[in-house]
């Protein structure tokens, strides 16, 4: 194991230790103790599968993209809370599709998560080969709401391949099983 491996594990470990003692409410050493054999049960167990990491982070494209979700979720919270108590009939809601430009599964993951979290959106379906993201909206009574709601997707997409996926710095990791590879195979 390497030393940023080892580094990595000691932080999670410290972390999941940390959330223990948080949890009861009460810092003590008992607490503290039985955090670290929980934390530690958990870690050598139920070990989680690696995740394949291919770019590098870009601070300032992060600190965009941190801003970019920030008034997303403020501006879709906003429209939530009007179209809950405006006059009259509900919202037309319906399930748009959205196909991805996104090659990482871990920056799909990270795209689905953010779009979960601004509320008005919901993640139903991911087709991870075609990179294809089925999304139930809150409000689709317009064509301008249709069109919001593609271009925040899109926008949130492209500062995600900006802080993740810069094409002059991403390669697939050395481990990474190709998701059309499992189709192949489960045809075969």
């Amino acid at each position: 194991m390497t030393r940023r491996a080892s580094l990595l594990r000691i932080l999670v470990l410290a972390w999941m230790v940390l959330v223990w003692v948080l949890l009861w409410g009460t810092f003590s050493v008992a607490n503290a103790l039985s955090g670290l054999v929980v934390a530690s049960a958990i870690m050598f167990l139920l070990p989680l599968p690696r995740v394949p990491v291919e770019g590098r982070v870009h601070l300032f494209s992060l600190a965009k993209l941190t801003l970019v979700i920030v008034g997303d979720t403020i501006r879709s919270t906003a429209s939530v809370a009007w179209l809950s108590i405006r006059p009259g009939p509900g919202p037309l809601t319906g399930v748009l599709r959205c196909r991805l430009i996104i090659k990482s599964d871990l920056v799909l993951t990270l795209w689905t998560d953010i779009m979960n979290n601004i509320p008005g959106t919901m993640v139903l379906e991911i087709d991870r080969v075609r990179r294809i993201v089925y999304v139930h909206v809150l409000d689709l009574s317009s064509d301008r709401a249709v069109a919001e709601f593609y271009r925040s997707a899109r926008r949130i997409e492209r500062l995600l391949i900006s802080t993740f996926e810069r094409n002059s710095e991403w390669q697939p990791s050395p481990w990474y099983r190709d998701p059309t590879a499992a189709n192949r195979e489960d045809i075969a």
